[in-house]
Order: C-alpha cells, then sequence, then structure tokens
C-alpha cells in the first residue's frame, strides 16, 4: 500500500510563524544578491566612464545591462515575498487576536459559574431580617443612652430669670453681712435658724457644772 500511495506523512504542519519566517529568510537572500548587483553596477558605471566608444564600452555596457535586468527580477521577487509576509503577519495578528477572545469569554464564563455559585448560597431575606434586627438593636441601644443620660430632681422646666434674681439676692446679701462686720467663723444668716439648739432641750446645760465634769 506504501509503494502504491506513498507513505503517510508525518512531518508537523507548517505554522503562519515558521511561514514567515521562511519567507523573512528568502527576503534577506534577496538583499544580499542585491547588494551584489549594485556594488558590480556601480563598477563598470566607472570603468565605462573612462572608456572611449568603441567594442569594449559596448560589451561591458550589454553586461551592465544584463545585471539591471537581473537587478529588477530580484527587486520584483523581493517586493512580492514582503507583501506575503505581511499577509501572513495580518493573519497571524488575527489569530492572536481571536485566541485572546475566546480566552477572555472563557474566564467570563468561569467567572459567572463561580459567582451564579456564590450568590446562589445568600439569603437575601435573612439578610434583610439581620438589617431589621440590627436597626432594633440600635434603637433600644439610644433608649438606653437617653435613660442614663437622665438628670434626677431636677425641673426640666428652669426659669433662668428667677435663678438670675436667687442669684443677685445671695450677692446683695452676703455685701450687707460684710458691711455688718460678720467675723470668717460666723454662720451667715440664711443659715442660722438650722444650726440652731434641739428643740426637745428644755434647757441649756449649766457652764459650771460641765467645767466640774470636765475636772
Amino acid at each position: 500500500m506504501n509503494r502504491l500511495f506513498g507513505a503517510k506523512n508525518t512531518a508537523p504542519k507548517p505554522t503562519l510563524n515558521s511561514a514567515i519566517s521562511n519567507v523573512d529568510t528568502h527576503i534577506e537572500t534577496l538583499d544580499v544578491k542585491l547588494s551584489k548587483l549594485n556594488a558590480e553596477l556601480t563598477t563598470y558605471q566607472q570603468r565605462m566612464a573612462k572608456m572611449r566608444d568603441g567594442p569594449g564600452k559596448s560589451a561591458l555596457k550589454q553586461k551592465a545591462l544584463k545585471l539591471l535586468q537581473r537587478r529588477k527580477q530580484y527587486e520584483a521577487q523581493r517586493s512580492q515575498y514582503e507583501s506575503q509576509s505581511w499577509n501572513m503577519e495580518q493573519a497571524s495578528m488575527l489569530q492572536d487576536n481571536l485566541k485572546n477572545v475566546m480566552t477572555t469569554v472563557d474566564a467570563m464564563k468561569t467567572t459567572n459559574k463561580t459567582l451564579k455559585q456564590q450568590y446562589g448560597k445568600i439569603d437575601i431575606d435573612k439578610i434583610e431580617r439581620m438589617q431589621d434586627e440590627m436597626q432594633d438593636l440600635l434603637e433600644v441601644g439610644n433608649e438606653i443612652q437617653e435613660s442614663l443620660g437622665r438628670a434626677y430632681d431636677v425641673p426640666e422646666d428652669v426659669d433662668e430669670a428667677e435663678l438670675d434674681a436667687e442669684l443677685e439676692a445671695l450677692g446683695q446679701e452676703a455685701e450687707f453681712e460684710a458691711a455688718a462686720g460678720m467675723g470668717e467663723g460666723e454662720i451667715p444668716s440664711f443659715m442660722q435658724d438650722e444650726v440652731g439648739p434641739p428643740q426637745f432641750v428644755d434647757e441649756p446645760p449649766e457652764t459650771g457644772k460641765v467645767k466640774e465634769a470636765a475636772g
């Protein structure tokens, strides 16, 4: 069977990158040939410039014309190779872009699947109930703070005018007592009623008996 149809080709299939590299190698080879032809043409031109018209100059001119014809062929071939290389580079870029798009699509599919699995485990109603409980707890905390900050035995509505009048009266009384010559250790008049002798004592103690008891 192999003799009739040939052996199966096991060589790897060429890729765009390998094809581009192959074409670039041909272009480099043509550049070397063109450089050599240009050098020969320059030599012929210099020689013909020094020669007189005649058979020798005509023969040299024919050689130069053949070199020019060959150079044109090389330049045309090089231009074709450049076009091929450019087309393959565009195809390679398109292929790379397509690979990137497919990779992006696969990544988005995987992410979408993961997000669905993760969000599927979340109970929205449970979160809303938790938010309501947190709101209730905050309200209770505020009520506790207000209760703890409440003042004891202090009227809520205090007339500032009455306080000013009472303060002024105390100042006037202090000035009057100072003018009357009250000593430093004496009790103010507004406190004397409160510190008098107890009402249940019938008679004050006798001074002499107190001294005898002390002796």
